[in-house]
């Protein structure tokens, strides 16, 4: 006679204490998961409480405005409008009312983004050079010239530009040096133009520049340098094939750092460029200040953030296409 399988189901039924404690151990084990999810939740809250706080709600109350009228005395009234994105292309013809094309604003948006471009690539060649000069260093320096970097972060940026200004202004220390050797008999009217404006933002972003740029080259293994050199690769060969490549990550950081807040900077342009030409920080201020115009104050931030949205997905998009690329390579 054959004898009974023995199986899980039946020794369970068996034996009731087993049962039991199994039935005990599921239930431990959903607590414990609960009470998991329950101090991650807990973890969170504050975290997601200021993004909504300081984050989503500011650009939710900035939407609504722009789709706002503009009060008599600053502020809004409660009554739908799309005037303030009308009057970014068009102004009104004060005879008939008719919508008159015009690039005033587009012209602002225009400079503003070719000197962030500008600035972006200034502190780029000041600072790529600078980064790897801190990560050849032995490790015992790196902390010194990295805190020399740092330095001016100390200080606040207004302090900073007004420092730029005492430097770059006719009766500064650059024309004094200048006239001092012999090379000009005149000062050199650099404040209160598109250059001191760019020479303002490069020198307050430049560390933004460099401490991504030294965080991938610190990585670098430089006996990838010496046998490159050993193969008689020339020096522009050896950048271009090993150095520019590590570094690409810290290069695309960088130029994000620098480019996203020099696009819409404030106190440099207004204290460096004399407030004769406008940028997009300055038009928002204006449009929130004496013009009283908050809605197309809002509406001139969206359109901001909106064009840096756009460049940030189409970055996005092509750093997922070359990896793919180099996936399938």
């Amino acid at each position: 006679m054959a004898k009974p399988v023995d199986t899980t189901e039946s020794r369970a039924a068996r034996s009731p204490q087993s049962a039991a404690a199994r039935q005990r151990l599921e239930k431990t084990t959903a607590d414990l998961l609960r009470r998991s999810r329950n101090t991650r939740l807990m973890l969170l809250t504050p975290a997601i409480a200021t993004i909504l706080l300081f984050g989503i709600t500011p650009l939710f109350i900035i939407l609504v405005y722009s789709f706002l009228e503009p009060g008599s005395y600053g502020g809004v009234t409660w009554n739908f409008s799309l005037e303030a994105y009308i009057q970014f292309l068009f102004e009104r013809d004060i005879f008939d009312d008719t919508l008159v094309f015009h690039t005033s604003y587009l012209q602002i948006y225009g400079r503003s983004v070719g000197l962030a471009l500008i600035a972006t690539l200034g502190t780029l060649v000041i600072g790529f050079p600078t980064a790897y000069f801190i990560a050849t260093k032995p490790r015992e320096q790196r902390n010194f010239w990295l805190f020399l970097v740092t330095l001016p972060f100390w200080t606040n940026l207004l302090i900073r530009t007004y420092a730029m200004l005492l430097i770059i202004r006719d009766e500064g220390v650059i024309n004094h040096g200048l006239q001092g050797v012999g090379l000009i008999e005149q000062p050199i009217n650099i404040l209160y133009t598109d250059f001191a404006v760019c020479m303002g933002l490069i020198y307050s972003y430049l560390p933004f520049m460099v401490l991504p740029l030294y965080a991938s080259l610190e990585k670098l293994d430089f006996r990838l340098v010496e046998a490159a050199y050993d193969l008689y690769a020339n020096r522009f060969m050896v950048l271009r094939r090993i150095i520019i490549p590590m570094a690409k990550p810290g290069i695309i950081a960088g130029c994000i750092l620098v480019f996203i807040p020099g696009l819409g900077a404030y106190i440099t342009p207004e204290l460096l460029g004399g407030g004769k030409k406008l940028m997009i920080g300055n038009l928002i201020a204006i449009q929130f200040g004496s013009s009283r115009n908050w809605p197309f104050g809002s509406a001139a931030a969206l359109i901001l953030m909106t064009i840096v949205m756009v460049a940030l997905l189409i970055y996005m998009k092509n750093a997922k296409q070359g990896q793919g690329a180099g996936g399938h390579g």
